[in-house]
């Protein structure tokens, strides 16, 4: 089992976006995918639910119940972590101790960019992260490339200890998809097809990570 934390401590940064169209595109590559929810708000959990008839589907998982990680299934192939939201790297150790990659989504704002900060400080404390182990990479969520806000917060990103493994453009396509449990993944037209093309440079380090 290959496993992979998304987290940030900033509210209303996409991490449960990431987290399932992550995992979608897992499941439609065909590797047996679960996503463990430890957010209390559920939203990816829910998205599992309306999935559930696919055969890409996502198998939910509760993570904010004590003994989950005794209880995880056998034969799961990529696991999925959507943290709690809020959460500092403390609050993150079962998870950091068990990941083989992070996913940190950012918004180019100045106030999430400045949440960020502070919460990159406590991953770096975690012995894995320390040590160079357990890879992290910033995900640039929500661009407007054709803004200087954008703009400027990519560059701001790129001069940070940690790569940055993707940029996301934003568009609605997100919500209108979470709303039928599905994904970018799930779908061939030429105009997703370029927003599937924004998350190469993702899979790419993702690969390389796992």
């Amino acid at each position: 089992m290959r496993t992979i934390l998304v987290a940030s401590s900033k509210g209303g940064a996409g991490k449960s976006t990431v987290s399932t169209n992550l995992a979608a595109y897992f499941a439609v590559e065909g590797k047996a995918t679960a996503i463990l929810d430890a957010d209390k708000q559920k939203s990816a959990t829910h998205w599992c639910e309306k999935r559930a008839h696919l055969e890409s589907a996502v198998l939910p998982l509760d993570g904010t119940r004590r003994g989950w990680d005794k209880s995880l299934p056998e034969g799961i192939q990529r696991l999925v972590v959507d943290a709690p939201a809020g959460a500092m790297g403390e609050d993150l150790v079962a998870f950091l101790d068990m990941a083989d990659a992070v996913i940190v989504p950012v918004l180019p704002s100045a106030i999430d960019l400045e949440a960020t900060v502070p919460f990159l400080n406590t991953l770096v404390a975690h012995p894995r992260v320390k040590k160079g182990k357990l890879p992290v990479g910033i995900l640039a969520n929500r661009l407007k490339p054709w803004t200087s806000a954008s703009q400027q917060a990519v560059a701001q990103l790129k001069s940070w200890p940690y790569p940055v493994v993707g940029e996301l453009r934003d568009t609605q396509a997100y919500v209108l998809m979470a709303a039928l449990g599905k994904s970018l993944f799930d779908y061939h037209s030429e105009q997703i097809r370029s927003h599937q093309e924004d998350w190469a440079p993702l899979l790419r380090w993702l690969k390389k990570s796992l």
